[in-house]
C-alpha cells in the first residue's frame, strides 16, 4: 500500500476553553448583598420613629444568623453523607460564609451615617440600595468573566444581577 508523503492534515481536536465556575464567594456576597438591601429597605418605615443604628444594628445580626444558618446547613448535609468530620469542619463551613456578612457591610456603614444625623435615615436606605445595586451589577460581570463568557454574555449577566436590585427599589417604593 502507498503512504503519502506528507499525511493529510488531521482537524485540530476541539478546544475546550477552560470556564471556572463562579466562586462561592461571589455567589455568597450577591445573596449577603441582597438581604441586606432587602432588609434596610423594609426596616425604614416612614410611620415609626428613625433609629438609624439600630437598623444597622439588625441587618450586621441578620447577615451574622444567615451566614451561619447556611454554614450550618452545609454542616448537616456533611453529617447525612456520612463523611467524618466533626466540630473542625462545622466551624470551617460556617467560617467560609464570611461573604454572606461583608456583603452587608456597605449596608451597615451608610446606615451608621445617619446616626449623628449626617443624613436622613431615609436617605441612607435610598444610598445603599443604589449602591447595592450596583455592586450587583458589577459581581455579575466579573463573576461571568471569570467563567468564561464573552463581553456581551457578561453584561447581560450582570444587568440580570442588577435587575434584582431595582426590584427592591421597587418594592420600596411601591410598599411605602
Amino acid at each position: 500500500m502507498h503512504e503519502p508523503a506528507h499525511p493529510s492534515p488531521q482537524p485540530d481536536a476541539p478546544r475546550t476553553v477552560e470556564r471556572r465556575l463562579p466562586e462561592p464567594r461571589l455567589i455568597s456576597g450577591v445573596y449577603g448583598l441582597v438581604l441586606a438591601s432587602a432588609l434596610a429597605a423594609a426596616l425604614d418605615s416612614p410611620d415609626e420613629q428613625t433609629s438609624p443604628g439600630s437598623d444597622a444594628l439588625w441587618v450586621l445580626l441578620t447577615a451574622l444568623a444567615a451566614a451561619a444558618a447556611h454554614g450550618y446547613a452545609h454542616v448537616l448535609s456533611h453529617r447525612m453523607s456520612a463523611e467524618r468530620g466533626g466540630l473542625m469542619v462545622g466551624l470551617r463551613a460556617m467560617i467560609a460564609e464570611w461573604p454572606v456578612v461583608a456583603a452587608a457591610v456597605p449596608t451597615v456603614v451608610l446606615l451608621l451615617f445617619a446616626v449623628p444625623g449626617w443624613w436622613t435615615e431615609a436617605a441612607a436606605v435610598e444610598v445603599a440600595l443604589v449602591v447595592n445595586t450596583l455592586i450587583l451589577a458589577g459581581w455579575g460581570v466579573w463573576t461571568a468573566r471569570r467563567a468564561g463568557r464573552t463581553w456581551p454574555a457578561s453584561l447581560r449577566a450582570g444587568a440580570g444581577d442588577m435587575l434584582i436590585g431595582l426590584v427592591i427599589i421597587g418594592a420600596n417604593a411601591v410598599i411605602k
